[in-house]
């Protein structure tokens, strides 16, 4: 291989084809935790993420380090979900009537529903009930969470049964 070759791409040159072709820097990618879910859940969540979009409420996806199917990622600040995450404790709580839950999304979005939880730095973190994974979106506290809801709604609905999970 002729060494020359590489030599004809500047450093911004370089830069710009990597940009062009999707790949980033790891600091422009959030870092999170990627779920352990058993395989059968796994399957769905490769599922979701072909089906994902590739915007939502207007941001460009950029998927989080590391890359999993089971992980993705929009924006920056980035709205983050991750498939296949444990059932949040409030989900089964024993003192909270059944469907009077103060945190679920009322009558869900677009046939999908949450359960909403506040983080302490303004965040919300939604994770979808009544389906065969649970799905955990965080969207960050200066976004829209109903557009974002509203633009996985499909790709869920589609990639994940309605049912109780693992």
């Amino acid at each position: 291989m002729n060494g020359s070759r590489l030599r004809r791409f500047s450093p911004p040159l370089l830069a710009a084809l990597l940009t062009a072709l999707g790949c980033s820097s790891s600091k422009d990618n959030a870092a999170v935790t990627v779920p352990s879910p058993t395989s059968a859940v796994t399957k769905l969540c490769r599922n979701l993420d072909k089906a994902l979009p590739r915007t939502v409420d207007g941001l460009r996806r950029r998927d989080p380090a590391p890359a999993s199917a089971l992980t993705a990622g929009w924006g920056s600040p980035v709205v983050i979900l991750r498939c296949g995450v444990p059932q949040p404790p409030k989900m089964i709580d024993p003192d909270v009537p059944q469907g009077k839950d103060p945190d679920a999304v009322p009558g869900g979005v677009n046939g999908v529903d949450w359960l909403m939880e506040k983080q302490g730095d303004g965040a919300h973190l939604f994770t979808t009930a009544n389906r065969g994974a649970y799905v955990e979106v965080r969207v960050p506290g200066d976004r829209d969470s109903s557009a974002v809801l509203v633009a996985l709604a499909a790709a869920i609905k589609k990639t994940i049964p309605e049912g109780i999970a693992d």
